[in-house]
């Protein structure tokens, strides 16, 4: 029986079908990538707990300039949506203007195709929120570089950080969010 359903053309015109599926599925999906982690150690903004006291002689030719140091503009903590995601969330304003996003203590799964969004969606708890950063304006800051640490990604330019109010871990193969963190004014 299994001879003659060998040896039919049919059966392995199936088992390639089966076979180039099996691949493109392997592929798209990646499992593997539900037990591979990539931890990121990068150095973040060392930001002052705060703004220096004036002193009385600040007005007198002998008080030292006020040296410009970097601000956390806005912060918020992540929420997971489609996988179980935690960490912090800080935009840094830099002494010459530019600004920055800092994933600080970031944990979530890995994953196809991740990436860093900042977006002008409002972040939403349950199944309604993990769609929703591409609804609106987005600015995609790059991959994201790990599924665990910290890392640092420069805005460019034209990237006004004002124009955003939350960042996504946002799976752009699958149009999903992985987590997201409002970004409140600090």
């Amino acid at each position: 029986m299994i001879r003659r359903l060998l040896s039919k053309p049919v059966t392995w015109i199936v088992v390639a079908v089966l076979g180039i599926g099996g691949a493109g599925a392997l592929y798209w999906f990646q499992p593997w990538r539900l037990f591979t982690d990539t931890v990121v150690t990068e150095a973040l903004t060392v930001v002052p707990s705060s703004a220096p006291e004036p002193s009385a002689s600040s007005g007198s030719a002998s008080a030292p300039p006020v040296v410009p140091s970097p601000v956390v503009v806005a912060e918020g903590k992540f929420v997971t949506h489609e996988h179980d995601t935690s960490g912090t969330a800080r935009m840094v304003r830099n002494p010459d203007g530019s600004h920055q996003l800092e994933l600080v203590g970031l944990d979530t799964s890995d994953g196809p195709d991740l990436r860093v969004w900042l977006s002008d969606q409002k972040v939403a708890g349950g199944v309604a929120g993990w769609r929703v950063f591409d609804d609106g304006k987005y600015a995609e800051l790059g991959k994201l570089k790990g599924n665990h640490g910290d890392q640092v990604y420069r805005l460019d330019a034209d990237v006004d950080p004002a124009a955003f109010r939350s960042v996504s871990i946002w799976c752009k193969r699958f149009a999903v969010s992985f987590g997201a963190a409002t970004l409140d004014a600090a």
